[in-house]
C-alpha cells in the first residue's frame, strides 16, 4: 500500500500565523499609548518602560528557550507560546478594569509579563521550525516568513485604529480580547501539524561554539541595532505622530505606524521572491544608509507629512535587518539550530528593549514635566533622534562583515 507523501504546507502557515501572533504582542500595545495617558495618567518613561518590560521578558523568556526548549519539545513549546499569548492578551482587556485606575499600570505590566512570554517562545522557536522545512533557498523564505510579521502590524495598527475610533476610548479593552482569538486558533493548529527535527542529532552547535566564532559576535550586536532601528519607529511613530507631528490619532497611525509596517512587508515579501538574485550583505548596507536618512527626515522635516514619509519609509530601510542577519548567521553557523536562534533573538530583543526605553527616556528628559505641546515636539524629536545611532553602528558592522566574508 503506497504511503501517504507528507505536506509541510499546514506547518508553514501555522508558524506564519506564529509571526503575526508576535506581530500582535509587539505592537498592540504602543496604539493604545494614548488611551493609557489620557486615561491612567502614564508618562512617556512609563510608556517605553512597558517596552522595556515587553522585550526584557522575552530576552528572558529566549534565554531560557535555549537551554530547555530540546528537552520540553518543540511541539509542546509553541503550543505554550500560544497560550501564553491568548491568556496575556485577554489579561490586557481585562485586568485595568478589574483592577482600577490605582493599580492600571501594575495591572497592564502583569498582562505584557504574560504575552511577552508566549512572545519570546514564538521567536526563538517559529524561524528554526522553518528552517528546517524540506527547500531550499532559506534566505527568502526566512524573508517570507517575517513578512508576514509586517502584515500582522499592518492588520494590528489599521483594525485597532478604526475600532479603536468606532468604539470610543473608553471600550478600548475590547480590542486585545478580540486580537486573543488568532494565538488560541494557532496553538489548536499547532497540536495538528508536522514538525521536522530542528537539528539533526548529533550535528547541533553548542553555545559556547558559536561564541568563539569570530563572526557570531558581531552578528549579534548587529542584531542588537537590528532590534532598536526597527523598534524605535514601529513602537514611537504612532504618539510621535500625534503628539510631536500635530496630527489626528487615525491619520497619523494610518500614514505612521501602518504604512511603516506596509514598507516593510513589501521588502521582506520582495525579497521572499527575488532574494535568491541580491547580495544581502550590500543591500544591508544600502538599507541602513536609508534608515539613516529616515530617522533625520522624521526629526528634521519642517512639514508634517513629511517627517510622516520619513516614518513610513524607514519600514523599507529596516526590512531586512533582522531576517537578513538571521539568514547570514545561519549560512555562517549550519547546524546552530535552537542555541544559535536563541541568541539571535536574545541579541534583537536587547535592541528592541533599550532602542525604544532610550527614546523615551530621553524624550521626557527634554519635556521634563511640560504638558504644553510647545515642549513635547521637540522633546519627542529628540527622543526619535538618539535612536540614529543604531543604524549607524549597523552600517559600521556590515561593511566590516562583508570584507571579511567576501570571497
Amino acid at each position: 500500500m503506497p504511503t501517504k507523501k507528507l505536506t509541510f504546507k499546514p506547518t508553514l502557515y501555522a508558524c506564519y500565523l506564529g509571526t503575526i501572533t508576535l506581530a500582535i504582542v509587539i505592537n498592540l500595545a504602543p496604539i493604545l499609548f494614548i488611551v493609557f495617558q489620557e486615561a491612567y495618567g502614564i508618562t512617556y518613561e512609563m510608556l517605553g518602560r512597558l517596552v522595556l518590560v515587553n522585550f526584557v521578558t522575552q530576552i528572558v523568556t529566549d534565554i531560557l528557550a535555549i537551554r530547555y526548549a530540546d528537552r520540553i519539545g518543540y511541539r509542546i513549546s509553541i503550543v505554550a507560546a500560544h497560550i501564553l499569548a491568548f491568556t496575556g492578551l485577554c489579561a490586557l482587556g481585562i485586568l485595568p478594569v478589574l483592577m482600577g485606575s490605582s493599580l492600571s499600570y501594575t495591572a497592564i505590566t502583569i498582562a505584557t509579563v504574560i504575552y511577552a512570554i508566549g512572545g519570546g517562545l514564538l521567536e526563538v522557536l517559529v524561524s528554526p521550525i522553518v528552517e528546517a522545512l524540506p527547500g531550499d533557498a532559506k534566505a527568502s523564505t526566512m524573508a517570507l516568513l517575517h513578512g508576514f510579521y509586517c502584515w500582522g502590524q499592518v492588520a494590528v495598527v489599521l483594525l485597532s485604529t478604526l475600532l479603536l475610533h468606532f468604539i470610543g476610548y473608553s471600550n478600548w479593552f475590547i480590542i486585545p480580547i478580540l486580537w486573543s482569538l488568532i494565538p488560541l486558533f494557532n496553538s489548536v493548529l499547532f497540536t495538528r501539524v508536522p514538525i521536522v527535527p530542528i537539528v539533526p542529532d548529533g550535528k547541533s552547535i553548542s553555545p559556547g561554539s558559536l561564541l568563539k566564532s569570530k563572526l557570531f559576535i558581531p552578528a549579534l550586536i548587529l542584531m542588537v541595532c537590528s532590534g532598536a532601528s526597527e523598534q524605535v519607529m514601529a513602537q514611537w511613530s504612532s504618539l510621535f505622530a500625534e503628539k510631536g507631528l500635530g496630527v489626528s490619532k487615525i491619520i497619523g497611525d494610518l500614514l505612521g505606524p501602518c504604512l511603516f509596517a506596509v514598507f516593510m512587508g513589501t521588502g521582506r515579501t520582495l525579497y521572499g521572491l527575488f532574494g535568491h538574485k541580491i547580495n544581502l550583505r550590500k543591500t544591508l548596507i544600502y538599507c541602513s544608509f536609508l534608515c539613516v536618512i529616515c530617522y533625520l527626515t522624521a526629526s528634521f522635516a519642517p512639514n508634517s507629512f513629511i517627517a510622516l514619509a520619513g516614518c513610513a519609509v524607514c519600514g523599507l530601510s529596516v526590512s531586512l535587518m533582522w531576517p537578513g542577519m538571521l539568514s547570514l548567521t545561519a549560512e555562517q553557523n549550519p547546524g546552530g539550530g535552537i542555541p544559535m536562534f536563541g541568541m539571535l533573538a536574545v541579541a534583537g530583543d536587547v535592541g528592541c528593549a533599550v532602542g525604544p526605553w532610550l527614546t523615551g527616556a530621553v524624550s521626557s528628559y527634554f519635556i521634563g514635566t511640560s504638558t504644553t505641546a510647545a515642549a513635547q515636539q521637540p522633546g519627542l524629536k529628540a527622543g526619535l533622534l538618539s535612536a540614529i545611532v543604531f543604524p549607524v553602528i549597523m552600517i559600521i558592522g556590515i561593511f566590516r562583515l562583508h570584507k571579511k566574508t567576501r570571497v
